[in-house]
């Protein structure tokens, strides 16, 4: 059995990516797979952030595990440069797995698989629709990981430069925030919606948020994300575990 950890803190993007890559390593081992919550300390009641809107298999139940497996991560002055790590090919049958897991090369082979185990109802967005990926909330206390307004203008300039006409919906978990920097858009801050939308829209501008990538992928549409990913602002990739061939980075 293969076994992932949900964090009680952790948001629902990085749930996921837990979730997928116990799922692809138990599917290429041809073991059973199983998932845990593990206290973190953030005061929040264990419980999956998606339970609203997607319905996902959870495996079995875990019973006692004989390994353990901790996703290299590397820092390098202070920035966290973590990218794929291959001894995650060598694990063996009853381990329990921690790492986030968000480089493409973890799953990228068993996306038709996500696809189903992350099913969710469809919506028709139509084709002149951008959704805009607007994190807000914690981010703003960070200078280096939050946003800038040059960035969300420079996403939305191009995709007027592919549709003069597009429309734009704004996705967020902070519509407070959102609404200063697109007071002209309207903004949708519920978690069924922005992960939906995220999915079926045919163009997307998003932040440096794990929440827009899954469905982002699953999707295949234009998507334009921040370089460097976490340090646009000082222009240090941070993460590169977060680069991904399908998206465009400006």
């Amino acid at each position: 059995m293969i076994v992932g950890k949900f964090y009680n803190g952790s948001g629902l993007g990085n749930m996921l990516h837990r979730y997928i890559a116990t799922r692809v390593l138990a599917t290429d081992k041809g073991y059973d797979f199983g998932m845990v919550y593990i206290d973190d300390g953030a005061g929040k009641e264990p419980g999956f952030k998606g339970s609203s809107f997607m319905d996902i298999d959870w495996g079995k139940s875990v019973e006692g595990l004989l390994h353990e497996f901790n996703e290299k991560k590397v820092v390098e002055n202070g920035v966290d440069t973590r990218s794929y790590d291959p001894e995650f090919n060598f694990i063996e049958d009853n381990t329990i797995i921690d790492g986030e897991f968000q480089d493409q090369r973890y799953f990228e082979h068993r996306m038709g698989d996500v696809d189903r185990w992350l099913k969710v109802e469809p919506l028709n967005m139509g084709s002149d629709v951008c959704v805009v990926g607007f994190r807000g909330g914690e981010f703003t206390l960070y200078p280096d990981l939050f946003l800038t307004p040059e960035y969300w203008s420079q996403g939305i300039e191009m995709m007027r430069g592919i549709n003069p006409n597009m429309k734009f919906e704004v996705h967020t978990d902070d519509p407070i925030t959102a609404k200063q920097f697109f007071p002209d858009f309207g903004c949708v801050h519920d978690i069924g919606l922005n992960w939906r939308s995220m999915r079926y829209a045919k163009y997307a501008i998003i932040a440096n948020s794990s929440f827009y990538i899954l469905p982002r992928l699953l999707n295949g549409g234009l998507t334009i994300a921040p370089h460097y990913w976490s340090r646009r602002n000082t222009k240090v990739w941070s993460l590169p575990s977060n680069y991904y061939k399908h998206f465009i980075y400006i």
